[in-house]
């Protein structure tokens, strides 16, 4: 079998836990972040909903179970403020001593302008004063940001004793104009639904040259990829397009699945026995991602989930935390 010897992480959103059936969503996050622990889980990634909070519930898993890093997957920048998103991050970092890492993104302009009703602002230059607004306030630093589409202004102190080392973040950027950003102001990018070969043309070029240009470190890309190890993968794929077929409906996702030359991003399901799907992971990184994010474990019910996590270590190898 093939090792990726780099760290792998899971997606683990609320509705992942709930759908087992649990009587408390945080127990069984809990539960499920030191079975992931053993498993040789580097990461447990959590996205944003409206039932939950993503930031939180990374926050609780990781102070409960210090053997696994925690970050968000994302959570929308929009309507969030910074000095709010900037403040949760912080606690969790102190929380989890050191652990957490910060994703954020636009967001899908589609589906949360309706719903929060307020008009969402220039999607890139909105990114690009966000994230110049949030990496101050992340390091504790509380001087004014004026912008076009935003403004900060701390009225007190932002220092949170504990909250170090410096939190990452990563923004959820896979158009140029964004990566662009991303590669200047963040810390690297995760990508979802971005397949390989839009990885290696489309994704990686562009926020590397970005990171090089504004002197920065080589960015972190961390591709979430949806995964199932399973001995009937025609199973897999059936259900695959009852749960990813919400991303066929949001323009930008749809745009990256046809990059990768597919026509809908149940398509970029990777189901199989250990070996396929370690063969077809390696292909992300040879693309040039540097971690990778499995979501969709949970596809066929608790086995497979555990039979997938179970695979991890083993994609690891020899490689340390």
């Amino acid at each position: 079998m093939a090792t990726v010897g780099t760290r792998v992480g899971v997606f683990l959103g609320g509705t992942f836990a709930q759908r087992t059936g649990a009587a408390n969503l945080v127990d069984r996050t809990v539960e499920l972040a030191r079975e992931a622990a053993r498993d040789g889980v580097h990461t447990l990634w959590f996205g944003q909903a409206v039932d939950y909070d993503a930031i939180q519930l990374a926050s609780l898993a990781g102070r409960a179970e210090p053997g696994i890093h925690v970050g968000t997957s994302t959570v929308p920048m929009y309507p969030r403020h910074p000095l709010l998103v900037a403040a949760a991050a912080k606690t969790a970092q102190a929380a989890t001593a050191g652990r957490f890492r910060l994703g954020i993104g636009l967001g899908a302009r589609t589906l949360l302008e309706p719903q929060f009703g307020v008009p969402y602002p220039p999607q890139i230059r909105h990114l690009r004063e966000y994230l110049a607004a949030l990496r101050p306030l992340l390091d504790g630093d509380d001087a004014p940001f004026e912008g076009e589409t935003l403004v900060s202004r701390p009225a007190a102190p932002v220092a949170v004793v504990g909250s170090a080392p410096r939190i990452p973040i990563l923004a959820a950027a896979m158009g140029p104009k964004a990566l662009a950003v991303a590669g200047a102001l963040a810390d690297g990018t995760a990508p979802y639904l971005a397949g390989p070969c839009t990885i290696a043309e489309r994704i990686a070029p562009v926020i590397r040259e970005a990171a090089a240009a504004a002197g920065r470190p080589e960015p972190r890309i961390v591709a979430g990829v949806p995964v199932v190890v399973t001995d009937d993968a025609a199973a897999a794929r059936a259900r695959a397009a009852e749960s990813l077929g919400f991303y066929d409906n949001i323009p930008s996702y749809r745009k990256i699945v046809a990059a990768e030359g597919l026509s809908s991003a149940a398509d970029l399901l990777i189901a199989g026995d250990e070996d396929t799907v370690a063969a077809a992971l390696s292909r992300y990184l040879d693309a040039g991602a540097t971690e990778l994010m499995l979501s969709h474990t949970e596809l066929l019910g608790e086995e497979t989930r555990a039979r997938t996590w179970s695979l991890v270590r083993c994609l690891r190898g020899e490689a340390g935390r």
